[in-house]
């Protein structure tokens, strides 16, 4: 974020580096950089550090260093010379000084504080715990964007949708002469109130004589036709038993079927972003191209992922629907850890998230049973699920399927399952989120489909993925013997048909791991332990909105739901495998040619270029012959 001078002259601000979000050439030289007010005189300060902003004088810089569990705030003079390290934090972060620097608010394992700010000479500890100078705690639950008054007497800060401030003098008394036991933390700020226009189609599409796979039990209509008005299912039935509206876009769907889209129940979606926020993700488009119509990721930056949520749901975004836990609940030490000693601090935790977004939390590394069982008796008094980490520790997860965790994330890291599980496991409400492509026990799921095929050849991925990403994980690609597999995922998978046939609802959960093409095999996956396609459909639809708490609106396609759809070219039922051949996705009541990602249908719209399909990006490479110019590599001739 940029920072005014105080006399308005200069502007300061970070650099971001490329990624594979922006594109690797995005910025060739990261760091916190100084400019004139009307934009010209760019000048470098120093290639480290964030949130930059001027002291009161303009001739010093603040920022902050590092981050984990060892976070230093330093200042520079605006050439970059004389560093100097006031303040180092073991939790501390988002440091902002007052503006005649007599205080410092900051965060410390996401709650907020304020500090005098001393200027002795020498590098302080800061931290919720210290006591050589005033440290006041201002939140109750957490806050970020922590920002002063002009004045100096007051401390502004948001959480979620609302905006809180802190005077000074109501918090330390030695400012007004009021006693401090009189500040009571707010529980409540102000209603931001910003509000947006969901966005929804127009119009009537009938896709006609087509095979629809409803996910209804076992339901399948042959010759069938779905009615789809704005954004919702209008009908859906037998060809002869449905009347086409008058004025709906027809679409012969002969010969192919229509099923739900895809539900990723663990999609990371490149959620662990700060900073500047692409409108155009091509996480989202990949997954889209491949069918994915809702994500659900169990651990993300929290800011980013549900900021993009809404932007899905206006338009501004286009993607799959997104849910998250934001960040994790982490109970081992880090920069980001949770504290949880009392059914208070589980209910603060859990009041953050959902004040974020959040309908989900992930439960990560609590290392005891008891600090579990308090977030879980949080969630069931805030309405919110749980999904935790197993950590690849078995007697973990069936403590976890104990508790009534919401779903078991990864795999059991043992197979077979033996009836004492199985008989536990299906007498329980707990669903199962495998991932089998990062198999915990074995080779991960993933590498068995870069040994088994080209994938850096499938046109489709290729056209929504960056290319380093691509070859990184396929070209140089893990070969093992086949019993490597056999005795790995598809072991696993073998149990994850048994509880299956037990009524364990199993969920589809592609974990990010290659977006959109990672869906689909996961599901193959799930296959090849012996379940039926049916099975295996069930897993990526209706399965994971029933234990996700989606079903009343996805999931299945009946009259009165969203309309999230895929079409493919063939059955998935005769080959688990055709869930590939996807020609179109629905997302919302809008229509896209999987293919190309351009909408159809009744709003027609071109998809527009990524960043790599650019001749002047430095990932467009010598094989993107469309993107590059004729001439030499170094584009000057």
């Amino acid at each position: 974020m940029p920072s005014f001078s105080p006399d308005g002259k200069w502007i300061v601000f970070r650099k971001e580096g490329g990624s594979n979000t922006m594109g690797s050439g995005y910025t060739s030289k990261p760091g916190i950089y100084t400019m004139a007010a009307d934009g010209s005189n760019e000048n470098f300060v120093t290639d480290r550090g964030d949130m930059p902003r001027f002291n009161n004088s303009s001739d010093r810089i603040f920022y902050q260093v590092g981050g984990g569990m060892n976070t230093n705030y330093a200042s520079n003079k605006p050439d970059g010379r004389d560093e100097r390290i006031h303040l180092k934090s073991m939790y501390g972060g988002q440091f902002t000084v007052s503006p005649d620097e007599k205080w410092i608010a900051f965060q410390d394992l996401y709650q907020v504080y304020i500090a005098s700010f001393p200027k002795t000479g020498r590098t302080i500890d800061l931290g919720s715990g210290t006591k050589d100078f005033p440290v006041k705690i201002v939140s109750k639950d957490a806050g970020t964007n922590l920002h002063w008054s002009a004045d100096n007497k007051t401390l502004h800060y948001t959480l979620g949708s609302q905006y809180f401030s802190i005077p000074l003098e109501e918090r330390f008394s030695f400012i007004a002469g009021i006693a401090d036991s009189v500040f009571i933390v707010p529980e409540k700020g102000i209603e931001i109130g910003l509000q947006l226009k969901a966005d929804k189609p127009s119009g009537t599409i009938a896709f006609t004589n087509a095979r629809i796979i409803t996910m209804k039990g076992n339901e399948v209509i042959e010759k069938g036709t779905l009615v789809v008005e704005s954004n919702m299912i209008k009908a859906v039935g037998r060809s002869g038993d449905i009347t086409i509206p008058a004025g709906a876009k027809q679409i012969d769907c002969n010969g192919k079927t229509i099923m739900p889209g895809f539900i990723d129940a663990h999609a990371h979606g490149n959620h662990f972003r700060s900073g500047l926020v692409p409108q155009k993700q091509w996480p989202y488009y990949a997954n889209l191209a491949y069918g994915v119509t809702t994500m659900h990721d169990p651990s993300a930056n929290s800011e980013f992922v549900f900021g993009l949520s809404e932007l899905v749901k206006t338009g501004e975004v286009i993607g799959p629907r997104i849910f998250s836990t934001g960040t994790i609940l982490y109970g081992a030490e880090g920069g980001f850890k949770v504290v949880i000693n009392n059914i208070d601090d589980a209910r603060s935790a859990l009041r953050r998230i959902k004040a974020l977004g959040g309908f989900s939390v992930k439960s990560y590394n609590q290392p005891r049973r008891e600090q579990r069982q308090m977030v879980m008796q949080a969630a069931r008094e805030l309405n919110m699920e749980v999904v935790p980490e197993g950590g690849s520790f078995f007697y973990h997860n069936v403590s976890m399927i104990l508790d009534g965790h919401t779903t078991i994330e990864h795999n059991m890291p043992v197979a077979p399952l033996y009836n004492d599980v199985v008989e536990l496991w299906k007498n329980s409400k707990t669903a199962y989120t495998p991932t089998l492509i990062v198999n915990y026990g074995g080779l991960n799921g993933e590498f068995y489909f870069y040994q088994h095929s080209n994938v850096w050849e499938k046109e489709r991925l290729m056209r929504f993925t960056p290319r380093a990403v691509i070859d990184t994980r396929s070209r140089h690609r893990i070969m093992a013997p086949e019993d490597e597999y056999v005795n790995g995922h598809i072991l696993v998978s073998k149990s994850l048909k048994k509880l299956a046939d037990e009524g364990v609802t199993v969920n589809m959960g592609a974990h990010g791991q290659l977006q959109g093409l990672g869906a689909h095999w996961e599901i193959w996956m799930m296959q090849q332990g012996g379940m039926t396609n049916m099975q295996a459909l069930q897993t990526a639809t209706i399965n994971p909105a029933q234990s996700l708490g989606f079903d009343k609106w996805i999931g299945s396609l009946q009259a009165g739901k969203l309309a999230d759809l895929v079409i493919m070219d063939k059955n998935p039922l005769d080959d688990i495998r055709n869930t590939e051949t996807i020609r179109y996705t629905m997302i919302n009541g809008r229509l896209y040619e999987a293919d190309q990602m351009n909408e159809t249908g009744n709003s027609n719209k071109t998809r527009t270029k990524f960043y790599w399909e650019f001749s002047k990006n430095a990932d467009s490479f010598p094989w993107h012959d469309s993107t590059v110019e004729e001439g030499c590599s170094c584009g000057k001739h």
